[in-house]
């Protein structure tokens, strides 16, 4: 599925509709821009109440603290 848009002459990109609705991003979404070679990665920045429970049962045992730092 390719589908392009249009930098405005207010540096405004509009989300193609299909690419919307495909992964439900909604008005207001915030997105975070992370440069990839000679492009630009477009990755949604999740709300903090989805984050809830990520790390549950992550291993913490290699973990190491920052005291040995000056």
């Amino acid at each position: 599925m390719l589908h392009t848009a249009t930098l405005s002459s207010k540096y405004q990109i509009s989300i193609p509709k299909a690419v919307r609705a495909a992964h439900q991003w909604k008005p207001g979404q915030g997105f975070a821009f992370v440069p990839k070679g000679s492009g630009v990665l477009l990755m949604p920045v999740p709300d903090v109440k989805d984050l809830k429970g990520l790390v549950r049962g992550a291993d913490t045992g290699d973990y190491r603290d920052r005291s040995d730092r000056v």
